[in-house]
């Protein structure tokens, strides 16, 4: 490619890096897991410990990603480490499933979750609620594509403007709980014991996906080898922290039984705080409205990169390299992002599509982290942060991401194996077209 061509810019600062993180992460799924985690812990005392204990074991992950952040501070994120590992077929099967089954649905979600939360207040009709989907897909494109600064300044405010609706109602919620909610026994029929708490810890997973966002624009952070590591660390900790303080508040302001069995477990145990009351289902929506607005946003704003940095290398369609002149962002990759997800927003069952290549999205993670074992073998191996105990660290990371792996498995393993089978039958004659055509005209 001629170095003519205009590059991406370091732009982004910590902030924007936190935000991307932390942004990403608190999404709907909160609104849900609560109560998913009460009825696989059985106690509150459980409940408050999975989430704790789940934070935790997310560190692991994060300094893994740290220490390849900083050695190969590029935008790609699994393409890019994979690549330097020497997988090339690897990392462009990574970069095939991002495009084709898991950032667009994504995206598409995100927006679909966004109208019908507005619905509530609307009462929007389906196909109203699919062109607010649109509109909000095309807005916040248009935002990341054409002015990148600003949009990283109202990722960074939306960011923060969705955390203080949360700490109000942890605030409320620890002033009004009642003790002794929190230390009721599992009831008869409920899991007890560490199994238990195995189960709960296993299931607050989901909600700390995505903590390491700001690696797929490693390429556009001012100060990488500081600002990464720095962002990716305050990212689990500052989610680690709000999701134990919600869980401490939500357990103890509904007992754990109803709260294992409620739909909407936040809203549910809102409605007993004294100033919400039955204002608590609008006070929820309009708090998940904003939640998840920050993460459609956030996945807009980052997931293009990927693409980019494959089709940099010849391994995708050359146009998804080009960067705007005067905008210096992937605009043609963000558009094609954007408008497969426009697509998806009129698919029926999306979720469950998601849902089935979750497991090879998962496999990538375990795949990525394990390429520390390689990469720390080559002498240009060389970031600038290196996470202590790195076999100890690297097998934790490893370990936490396949106890997912395996439960998405139990979930849906046909879907699961047909969505693997898809992936590396259509990604791998493509990865092959891409290879050869390289090798013959190496320009």
């Amino acid at each position: 490619m001629s170095t003519s061509q205009p590059e991406l810019k370091r732009k982004l600062g910590l902030a924007a890096a936190i935000a991307l993180g932390v942004g990403t992460t608190i999404g709907s799924g909160i609104f849900s897991s609560v109560g998913e985690v009460a009825g696989a812990a059985g106690s509150a005392l459980f409940v408050v410990l999975s989430f704790l204990i789940g934070g935790l074991i997310m560190i692991p992950q994060n300094m893994v990603y740290a220490e390849l952040s900083t050695a190969f501070p590029e935008d790609g994120i699994f393409y890019v480490y994979l690549r330097e590992a020497g997988s090339k077929p690897l990392a462009f099967l990574s970069g095939w499933i991002s495009f084709w089954a898991t950032d667009p649905p994504g995206i598409a979600i995100m927006a679909l979750a966004v109208a019908n939360y507005l619905a509530y207040f609307t009462g929007f009709s389906p196909l109203v609620v699919k062109l607010v989907s649109v509109a909000l897909i095309v807005g916040f494109t248009l935002l990341h594509m054409c002015r990148m600064e600003a949009g990283a300044k109202w990722q960074t405010f939306i960011t923060a403007f969705k955390v203080l609706p949360f700490v109000v109602l942890i605030g409320m919620g620890l002033f009004y709980m009642r003790g002794e909610y929190l230390t009721i026994p599992a009831q008869a029929g409920m899991p007890t014991g560490i199994l238990a708490l195995l189960a709960g810890i296993s299931a607050t997973t989901w909600s700390y996906d995505g903590m390491y966002s700001a690696c797929v624009m490693g390429g556009e952070i001012k100060n990488p080898h500081r600002n990464l590591p720095l962002a990716l660390l305050s990212t689990v900790f500052i989610i680690t922290i709000l999701y134990t303080l919600l869980a401490t508040a939500v357990t103890g302001l509904l007992p754990i039984a109803d709260l294992a069995t409620s739909d909407a477990p936040v809203a549910a145990a809102a409605a007993n705080i004294p100033i919400i009351g039955s204002s608590a289902g609008t006070v929820t929506a309009i708090l998940a409205i904003i939640v998840v607005l920050g993460s459609l946003s956030s996945l807009i704003m980052f997931q293009a990169r990927i693409e980019y940095a494959m089709a940099k290398d010849g391994l995708f369609f050359k146009s998804f390299a080009k960067v705007h002149p005067k905008w210096e962002t992937p605009y043609f990759s963000m558009i094609m992002q954007s408008s497969l997800a426009i697509i998806l927003v009129f698919a029926s069952n999306i979720s469950d599509l998601l849902g089935y290549f979750t497991l090879i999205a998962l496999f990538r993670s375990t795949i990525t982290f394990a390429t520390i074992y390689w990469l720390r073998k080559k002498s240009d191996y060389q970031p600038t942060y290196k996470m202590p105990c790195w076999q100890l660290t690297t097998f934790l990371a490893i370990a936490s991401t396949m106890i997912l792996l395996v439960s998405t498995f139990l979930w849906a393993p046909i879907p699961g194996l047909i969505a693997a089978a898809v992936c590396a039958g259509t990604g791998l004659p493509a990865y092959y077209f891409w290879n050869k055509k390289n090798q013959v005209d190496p320009a």
